[in-house]
Protein backbone atom coordinates (compact mmCIF):
# COMPACT_ATOMS: atom_id res chain seq x y z
CA UNK A 1 0.00 0.00 0.00
CA UNK A 2 1.44 3.33 -1.41
CA UNK A 3 5.18 4.14 -0.48
CA UNK A 4 5.25 0.59 1.17
CA UNK A 5 5.32 -0.71 -2.90
CA UNK A 6 8.51 -1.03 -4.32
CA UNK A 7 8.37 -1.54 -7.69
CA UNK A 8 9.30 0.60 -10.89
CA UNK A 9 5.78 0.09 -12.40
CA UNK A 10 2.58 -0.80 -12.21
CA UNK A 11 -0.79 -1.43 -13.90
CA UNK A 12 -2.99 1.41 -12.34
CA UNK A 13 -6.59 0.85 -12.04
CA UNK A 14 -8.42 3.98 -11.50
CA UNK A 15 -11.29 3.97 -8.50
CA UNK A 16 -14.04 3.65 -10.98
CA UNK A 17 -12.35 0.34 -12.16
CA UNK A 18 -11.11 1.89 -15.42
CA UNK A 19 -7.93 0.94 -16.56
CA UNK A 20 -4.78 3.42 -16.99
CA UNK A 21 -2.45 1.31 -18.21
CA UNK A 22 1.23 0.65 -17.17
CA UNK A 23 2.17 3.39 -14.81
CA UNK A 24 5.43 4.39 -12.82
CA UNK A 25 4.57 3.63 -9.25
CA UNK A 26 5.89 7.26 -8.53
CA UNK A 27 3.41 8.99 -10.61
CA UNK A 28 0.97 6.42 -9.40
CA UNK A 29 0.98 7.45 -5.98
CA UNK A 30 0.66 10.86 -6.94
CA UNK A 31 -2.43 10.30 -8.63
CA UNK A 32 -3.74 8.47 -5.58
CA UNK A 33 -2.55 11.40 -3.48
CA UNK A 34 -4.12 14.08 -5.62
CA UNK A 35 -7.59 11.92 -5.21
CA UNK A 36 -6.73 12.20 -1.44
CA UNK A 37 -7.22 8.00 -2.08
CA UNK A 38 -4.57 5.03 -1.13
CA UNK A 39 -2.22 3.21 -4.04
CA UNK A 40 -3.29 -0.58 -3.29
CA UNK A 41 -1.46 -3.49 -4.86
CA UNK A 42 -4.09 -6.14 -5.43
CA UNK A 43 -2.03 -8.48 -7.75
CA UNK A 44 1.24 -8.87 -6.71
CA UNK A 45 2.15 -11.64 -8.29
CA UNK A 46 0.83 -10.27 -11.99
CA UNK A 47 3.98 -8.51 -14.44
CA UNK A 48 3.83 -5.77 -13.84
CA UNK A 49 1.91 -6.06 -10.56
CA UNK A 50 -1.71 -4.79 -10.47
CA UNK A 51 -2.46 -1.47 -8.33
CA UNK A 52 -5.92 -0.10 -7.74
CA UNK A 53 -6.69 3.98 -6.72
CA UNK A 54 -8.74 3.18 -3.73
CA UNK A 55 -10.10 4.71 0.00
CA UNK A 56 -8.37 1.62 1.62
CA UNK A 57 -10.23 2.19 5.08
CA UNK A 58 -13.74 1.82 3.17
CA UNK A 59 -12.14 -1.17 1.38
CA UNK A 60 -11.35 -2.74 4.89
CA UNK A 61 -14.96 -1.90 6.26
CA UNK A 62 -16.81 -3.45 2.81
CA UNK A 63 -14.63 -7.03 3.39
CA UNK A 64 -15.50 -6.99 7.44
CA UNK A 65 -19.09 -6.49 6.62
CA UNK A 66 -19.20 -9.53 3.60
CA UNK A 67 -17.25 -11.36 6.06
CA UNK A 68 -19.96 -10.80 9.05
CA UNK A 69 -23.00 -11.55 5.94
CA UNK A 70 -21.10 -14.82 4.90
CA UNK A 71 -20.86 -15.96 9.01
CA UNK A 72 -24.49 -15.15 9.52
CA UNK A 73 -25.49 -17.21 6.73
CA UNK A 74 -23.35 -20.57 7.87
CA UNK A 75 -25.01 -22.93 9.54
CA UNK A 76 -22.87 -25.23 12.12
CA UNK A 77 -24.09 -28.18 12.86
CA UNK A 78 -24.44 -29.13 16.34
CA UNK A 79 -25.26 -32.60 17.85
CA UNK A 80 -27.61 -32.48 20.37
CA UNK A 81 -27.67 -35.28 22.64
CA UNK A 82 -30.93 -36.82 24.01
CA UNK A 83 -30.48 -39.61 27.30
CA UNK A 84 -32.67 -42.20 27.66
CA UNK A 85 -33.77 -45.37 29.65
CA UNK A 86 -34.07 -48.24 27.60
CA UNK A 87 -37.42 -48.67 29.69
CA UNK A 88 -39.14 -45.62 28.27
CA UNK A 89 -43.13 -45.56 28.10
CA UNK A 90 -44.54 -45.90 24.56
CA UNK A 91 -45.56 -41.99 24.80
CA UNK A 92 -42.28 -40.65 26.04
CA UNK A 93 -40.79 -42.73 23.00
CA UNK A 94 -43.29 -40.93 20.80
CA UNK A 95 -42.29 -37.29 22.54
CA UNK A 96 -38.78 -38.13 21.30
CA UNK A 97 -39.12 -38.95 18.14
CA UNK A 98 -40.99 -35.64 17.89
CA UNK A 99 -37.56 -34.06 19.26
CA UNK A 100 -35.15 -36.03 16.96
CA UNK A 101 -37.84 -35.27 14.43
CA UNK A 102 -37.18 -31.57 14.96
CA UNK A 103 -33.69 -31.54 15.36
CA UNK A 104 -32.93 -33.13 11.88
CA UNK A 105 -34.95 -30.56 10.64
CA UNK A 106 -33.09 -27.90 11.93
CA UNK A 107 -29.72 -29.59 10.22
CA UNK A 108 -28.23 -31.01 13.38
CA UNK A 109 -27.29 -34.21 14.36
CA UNK A 110 -28.45 -36.11 17.02
CA UNK A 111 -26.71 -38.83 19.49
CA UNK A 112 -29.00 -41.14 21.22
CA UNK A 113 -27.52 -42.26 24.76
CA UNK A 114 -29.03 -45.13 26.98
CA UNK A 115 -27.18 -44.93 29.94
CA UNK A 116 -27.27 -48.54 32.26
CA UNK A 117 -27.13 -48.53 35.43
CA UNK A 118 -25.89 -51.57 37.90
CA UNK A 119 -27.56 -54.78 36.95
CA UNK A 120 -29.48 -52.92 33.94
CA UNK A 121 -25.96 -54.04 31.53
CA UNK A 122 -27.06 -57.62 31.27
CA UNK A 123 -30.28 -55.63 29.06
CA UNK A 124 -27.96 -53.72 26.92
CA UNK A 125 -29.36 -56.08 23.58
CA UNK A 126 -32.64 -53.87 24.90
CA UNK A 127 -31.49 -50.63 24.49
CA UNK A 128 -29.61 -51.79 21.07
CA UNK A 129 -33.45 -52.47 20.17
CA UNK A 130 -34.43 -49.45 21.36
CA UNK A 131 -31.88 -47.08 19.37
CA UNK A 132 -32.67 -49.06 16.32
CA UNK A 133 -36.68 -48.47 16.72
CA UNK A 134 -36.01 -44.87 17.15
CA UNK A 135 -33.65 -44.72 13.76
CA UNK A 136 -36.28 -46.70 12.13
CA UNK A 137 -39.06 -44.51 13.29
CA UNK A 138 -37.15 -40.96 11.01
CA UNK A 139 -35.51 -43.26 8.79
CA UNK A 140 -37.12 -41.17 5.90
CA UNK A 141 -35.51 -37.94 6.93
CA UNK A 142 -32.08 -39.20 9.08
CA UNK A 143 -29.31 -41.89 8.52
CA UNK A 144 -27.56 -43.52 10.94
CA UNK A 145 -23.60 -42.37 11.35
CA UNK A 146 -22.85 -44.53 14.21
CA UNK A 147 -24.66 -47.70 14.48
CA UNK A 148 -26.05 -48.85 18.47
CA UNK A 149 -22.74 -49.40 20.34
CA UNK A 150 -22.33 -50.55 23.77
CA UNK A 151 -19.76 -48.53 25.50
CA UNK A 152 -19.05 -49.25 28.81
CA UNK A 153 -21.93 -48.18 30.80
CA UNK A 154 -23.77 -46.68 28.19
CA UNK A 155 -25.28 -47.64 24.99
CA UNK A 156 -24.35 -44.82 21.99
CA UNK A 157 -26.17 -44.49 18.82
CA UNK A 158 -25.72 -40.99 16.65
CA UNK A 159 -28.24 -40.15 14.00
CA UNK A 160 -27.45 -37.31 11.25
CA UNK A 161 -29.90 -35.78 8.87
CA UNK A 162 -29.76 -36.70 5.01
CA UNK A 163 -28.67 -34.77 2.34
CA UNK A 164 -32.02 -33.69 1.09
CA UNK A 165 -32.97 -32.56 4.64
CA UNK A 166 -29.85 -30.21 4.95
CA UNK A 167 -31.07 -28.34 1.50
CA UNK A 168 -34.66 -28.09 2.99
CA UNK A 169 -33.68 -26.88 6.14
CA UNK A 170 -31.11 -23.99 4.46
CA UNK A 171 -34.01 -22.47 2.47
Amino acid sequence: MNEQIKVKEVRLINYDGSQLGIVNTNEALRLAKDKNLDLVMVSPNAVPPVCKIMDFGRHKYELEKKNKEAKKKQHVITIKELTLSYKIAEHDFQVRVKQIQKFIEHGDKVKLTVKLKGREEQYAHLAVNLLNRFAKEVENIASIEREAKHEGKQVIMIITPKKEVKQHAKS
